[in-house]
């Protein structure tokens, strides 16, 4: 798709430019219930304005988005935008420890703006387990027309959200984890909320011979990882949660919860039709779901049934994250290179080692961040911290930045909330004792992804960082009895979640908060709290604190 056919497009979906700042789009969104049927058996589902999955934003960089969220659903809800940096504005962030939930029959308008990110991102619901019914989307933020980007313009630019699903209600679901059991398999491998099979399967895209198409691939699901690979069909990897990547090929990429590429593919086969394919990975029973590719000139030719195989085991989806390289020559959503930020000479002020487990609690199953499961308080972290009454609601640091080990499995319920001071560089260690995969994903940033290893982390393994083109991202795997290191500068201010993608661990505790304060009080680091802000909690009824200026 040509980059100027965006804005028409943008203005069709009900957006409305303002000359002096950057451009306005204004959307309305009816959360309801409906009946949708992806697995062929009738259940309750979470819709936008009638949709299932929601609606795709469409946007180009620094654009406001203006999201009026009407909540006709019978439970407290909010969304959260996943990969969105929410600069300054940890207010948008849609997640319980910066927002009061949209409470049922009410309305909530969400403001932020996409500033100086390009890229492939998803929304999604963050209470409760809504995301296991659906609510997500597709979000994407298109480069400015003046910023050049590392390839030819695509044909058109596709959406391809896919991931595990459960047949049973996210109310059902809910009550599973309450009792202390997992969430088990899922039924079911979505792909745009279909699985592909049956009579009469439509085309989920079509493709005209010799063009070349962008296809943005999410992970939106609860669980697994998922494998995706196209018949016959090379995927040139261009685009990685943000980051312009080295444009190697791919036959098939794993995609583990919470993430998104984008790759170009080129109609360049016999004309008929090909399968998409998404499989669950590393599970014993594997779970596969299909769609359509069509050609426009294949005549309604059948695709094969014979599928792509899968790769095997974790080693090999380790390989691959090894392949993966920034482009430093790229632009991303600023004129200068990607490769001029140099993080690898920046000096590491704070080594923070998080170490996850699995444990039981007054009998039920609880997941933890060095021996704290958190657990939302009635009152948002980050209203308590701007009010001026944390000490009433929480905590800080009640976890050390160098767990004792034989300690971490012994969990406390608590709200987790660490302090990082503003500005600094940081090193973030993931360290995973367990037997399953892990996924993490930061809110507010992206972050170098420098290493993934087996075994754990010490010093010394330091050695084997990537210090020059890592990838740029918000989204990090770590494999069984292995490690994942991560650095970035605080340098956004805000209250921030760091939290496992996987939705029954993060549900039940595996997740924290940074409070990163900047000193100044000033609109050039924070902004004020909306004037439409929700209050509950403890804060509720309190004098509004003094606005920050410049």
């Amino acid at each position: 798709m040509e980059r100027a056919t965006i804005l028409l497009l943008c203005l069709l979906a009900g957006a409305v430019a303002v000359r002096g700042e950057d451009p306005y789009f204004f959307f309305t969104w009816n959360v309801t219930y409906g009946t949708i049927s992806p697995l062929g058996v009738p259940q309750q589902g979470i819709l936008i304005n009638g949709q299932f999955p929601g609606p795709n934003i469409n946007s180009t960089s620094n654009n406001n988005i203006v999201i009026n969220i009407f909540n006709n659903i019978d439970e407290p809800l909010l969304f959260t935008w996943n990969g969105i940096q929410q600069r300054k504005n940890s207010w948008q962030d849609g997640v319980l420890g910066t927002n009061c939930p949209i409470l049922p029959g009410t309305n909530y308008t969400y403001h932020f703006q996409v500033k100086d990110q390009i890229g492939s991102y998803f929304y999604y619901p963050t209470t409760a387990v809504h995301r296991a019914a659906g609510g997500f989307g597709g979000l994407r933020v298109n480069s400015r027309l003046l910023i050049p980007v590392p390839y030819a313009d695509p044909e058109d630019d596709y959406t391809v959200l896919i991931g595990d699903w459960y047949s049973k209600s996210h109310t059902a679901l809910r009550k599973f984890l309450d009792t202390g059991r997992p969430l088990g398999r899922p039924d079911g491998v979505l792909i745009n909320g279909q699985t592909g099979k049956g009579k009469n399967v439509k085309p989920l895209f079509t493709m005209k011979p010799g063009k070349t198409y962008k296809y943005r691939i999410c992970n939106v699901g609860l669980k697994n990882s998922l494998n995706f690979r196209i018949q016959d069909h090379p995927m040139k990897l261009v685009e990685m949660e943000g980051s312009h990547t080295v444009q190697n090929t791919y036959d098939s990429l794993d995609v583990h919860v919470g993430q998104c590429y984008s790759v170009l593919i080129t109609a360049d086969k016999a004309p008929r039709d090909y399968l998409m394919v998404a499989s669950t990975r590393f599970t014993k029973s594997v779970v596969t779901s299909t769609g359509i590719i069509r050609y426009t000139n294949g005549n309604g030719i059948p695709a094969s049934t014979v599928l792509p195989a899968a790769p095997d085991g974790w080693a090999w989806s380790l390989n691959q994250f090894r392949s993966f390289r920034w482009n430093l020559t790229a632009s991303a959503a600023r004129p200068n290179p990607q490769g001029s930020y140099h993080y690898g000479q920046i000096n590491i002020t704070r080594t923070i080692k998080l170490v996850s487990s699995a444990s039981s609690v007054g009998g039920k199953l609880r997941y933890g961040i060095n021996g704290v499961s958190h657990v939302n308080p009635p009152t948002p972290l980050k209203l308590a911290e701007y009010f001026g009454v944390a000490d009433k609601v929480f905590k800080y640091d009640i976890i050390p930045d160098e767990p004792l080990v034989e300690k971490a499995s012994l969990v406390t319920l608590a709200p987790n909330v660490l302090n990082v001071t503003f500005r600094t560089f940081v090193e973030i260690i993931l360290e995973n004792h367990e037997k399953s995969i892990q996924s993490w994903h930061l809110d507010g940033y992206s972050f170098f992804a420098v290493a993934i290893e087996p075994g754990r982390w010490t010093p010394e393994k330091r050695k084997s960082y990537n210090l020059l083109d890592a990838v740029s991202r918000h989204t990090i795997q770590v494999f069984p009895k292995s490690w994942a290191a991560i650095m970035l500068t605080f340098d956004n201010a805000g209250m921030w979640n760091l939290r496992s993608e996987l939705a029954e661990r993060r549900y039940l505790g595996q997740e924290l908060y940074i409070s990163v304060l900047s000193p100044e009080k000033s609109l050039r680091d924070e902004y004020n709290i909306p004037d439409n802000f929700q209050l509950c909690g403890a804060v509720a009824g309190l004098p509004m604190p003094k606005p920050y200026t410049i």
